[in-house]
Order: C-alpha cells, then sequence, then structure tokens
C-alpha cells in the first residue's frame, strides 16, 4: 500500500503536538502538514523541542492539497466552521478531535456522516467510513469500563463516576484553572452531572442496551498533574465478581491497547501510552471499575491514529507501540 500524506489542523496545541510525535514515525506515513495560523513557517521542532532530531517540518498555513487524511484539532465549535470555510477537505478522509460531529443529532456536515470513532465498540463501522468523530478523553475511559454491561443488558438504576484529569485536558492555552499557582497541590470538581461527554456516553451505551434509562452520575475532577484520566465507576450487579471478569475478558480479548488487570491500576502504567487498564472489585451487590488511560492518547491523538490504522487497513497498533512513563 502506497504511504499517506497527513495534514494536521491546529497542530500546535496538545492534541495536534501528540499527532506529530506519534506520525513522524509511523512507517506508512509519507508527508505531514503541520498547519498552525499561530506558529506558520516557523519550525516544528522549535516550538516542541522534544521533535529536535526527529524532524525538520515547519508549521504551514493551510493542508497539504493531495493529503489523504486530515486531522481537525481545534477548538469544539471550529472544527463544523472550517470545514464550511474549507469544503474541498471533504473529499478527504477526516478524524475530527472536538465534540463537534460526536453526538447523532449533529453528525453530519453538507450529507456527510461522521461515525463515532470509539474501535471497541464500532470497529466494522470504521473500517469502511471517511469521517471518524473521534471520542471524548473522559467519555473513552468510562464508556471502556460499561461497555461490556451494556452489551450484556445489565445496566440499570444508577451509575456513579467519578474522573479526574490532568491539566492538559483543558487546552494549550492558559486559563485560570490551568495556571501552576492555581493548580499546583490542588483538586476541584467541575460542571458535575452535567459535563458535555455525558451525552456521547449515553448515545454508545443505548447503542450496546437498547432498554438502559438509568442514570449517568459523572463527577469530573481537575488533579494536579500535567496527563492522565483516573476513572472509577460504581454499580449494582448480581452477577459474582469472576463472572464479571469473564465478561470483560470476552469482550476485550481482541482488542490491542484494553486490557482487564488483576492488580490495582494507577496512572503511571498508561501515561505515554495509547492503553486502558481495567481493575473490577464487588462488594455486596457493588461493582468498582477503575479504569485509566492517557487523556491526550487513548483519549485523543493515540485513538485518532489508532482510528487512522483501521480505516485503512493497517495494523492497528502500527505506530501505538508506547513505553509508559514509570517513574
Amino acid at each position: 500500500m502506497k504511504k499517506l500524506n497527513v495534514s494536521i489542523i491546529g497542530a500546535a496545541g496538545y492534541t495536534g503536538s501528540e499527532l506529530l510525535r506519534l506520525l513522524v514515525n509511523h512507517q506508512n506515513v509519507e508527508s505531514i502538514t503541520a498547519v498552525s495560523q499561530s506558529q506558520k513557517n516557523k519550525l516544528v521542532s522549535d516550538v516542541f523541542t522534544d521533535l529536535l532530531g526527529e524532524t525538520n517540518l515547519k508549521f504551514s498555513d493551510t493542508a497539504n492539497k493531495n493529503s489523504d487524511i486530515v486531522f481537525l484539532c481545534l477548538q469544539h465549535g471550529d472544527s463544523a466552521n472550517y470545514l464550511k470555510e474549507n469544503p474541498h477537505l471533504l473529499n478527504k478522509k477526516v478524524i475530527d478531535l472536538s465534540r463537534d460531529f460526536r453526538l447523532l443529532e449533529n453528525n453530519s456536515i453538507d450529507n456527510k456522516k461522521f461515525v463515532y470513532g470509539l474501535p471497541e465498540l464500532n470497529r466494522e463501522k470504521i473500517k469502511s467510513v471517511n469521517y471518524i468523530a473521534n471520542p471524548g478523553c473522559f467519555a473513552t475511559a468510562i464508556q471502556l469500563a460499561l461497555l461490556p454491561f451494556a452489551k450484556n443488558n445489565l445496566l440499570s438504576g444508577v451509575v456513579n463516576v467519578n474522573a479526574i484529569t490532568g491539566s492538559t485536558g483543558a487546552g494549550i492555552k492558559l486559563s485560570d484553572t490551568t495556571h501552576f499557582s492555581w493548580r499546583q497541590n490542588n483538586v476541584s470538581v467541575y460542571q458535575p452531572f452535567q459535563h458535555p461527554h455525558n451525552e456521547e456516553i449515553q448515545e454508545s451505551l443505548s447503542q450496546l442496551q437498547k432498554n438502559f434509562n438509568g442514570e449517568l452520575l459523572f463527577v469530573p475532577q481537575r488533579g494536579s498533574f500535567t496527563r492522565g484520566i483516573f476513572a472509577t465507576t460504581v454499580l449494582e450487579c448480581d452477577l459474582g465478581e469472576e463472572e464479571i471478569k469473564s465478561l470483560f475478558t470476552d469482550f476485550y480479548k481482541d482488542e490491542p491497547f484494553t486490557f482487564l488487570v488483576d492488580k490495582t491500576v494507577d496512572l503511571k502504567m498508561v501515561v505515554n501510552t495509547n492503553k486502558c487498564f481495567i481493575n473490577i472489585k464487588k462488594h455486596n451487590k457493588h461493582v468498582l471499575i477503575t479504569s485509566v488511560i492517557d487523556n491526550l492518547l487513548k483519549g485523543a491523538a493515540g485513538q485518532a491514529v489508532q482510528n487512522m490504522n483501521i480505516m485503512f487497513g493497517l495494523n492497528e497498533q502500527e505506530g501505538l507501540k508506547l513505553k509508559c512513563t514509570t517513574y
């Protein structure tokens, strides 16, 4: 197969820069066009110094007209506008990392429909489409903790979720709640019960369990660290712990990045990887599912590359065999 020409729109942000790091050494990528209005004509390695010696790319202000695939790494609301202003990009394969096209009620533009890009849920659809809406980071960690329950019609009543994310989840632009002086040695709750990722989680669960009409009580938190999501989900289930583990093992048996593990999980196991680790504990009728991911990789850029690999029939793990940050 020929190698791919790739354009990244919004390449100077956190997710855009992660895509650059993944794709510069991807064996199936021929060229990368890093689009950024704020950094145009600058060397990528001058902005992201960890790429010194890896690439001589410069930021551009336009996508490569010969691109095979375009990644949109823009602010929420900006992706749809960018495609309206640049409709020729819809002649390419597109992966959008914002939430503009994730929900069924607004998943199309110019009659071009986006498929929700969670491989563990929609791999077969992803193989044959041109437009992918990459899932949200919180949504990815939480859905992977719940999909096996939904697959087996075991969700009912209230599902309680607490999840804490690193500061990179808020994007590269400075704000009051990402400033070092505020974030350091601090934890806070934000958008409880009404986080935007709630709806996409509900839609995915309903895709597998049509009759699920329970409540998802999601409380997101900001943590005093840069990367990762640590999510704890509690629900009631009559099955025993080993039976539940068996459902998870079966559901994820062919998944290259999602694993049920018996040991207690922590963020250092997954930061800088495209992996999700899940641990299950049962107490009386209550089940605790702990799931951990890197918000910038499995929760964003890594999952986007995983989707690209699936769309083009490549090795799904190409460019994603990464080592965690152990120390």
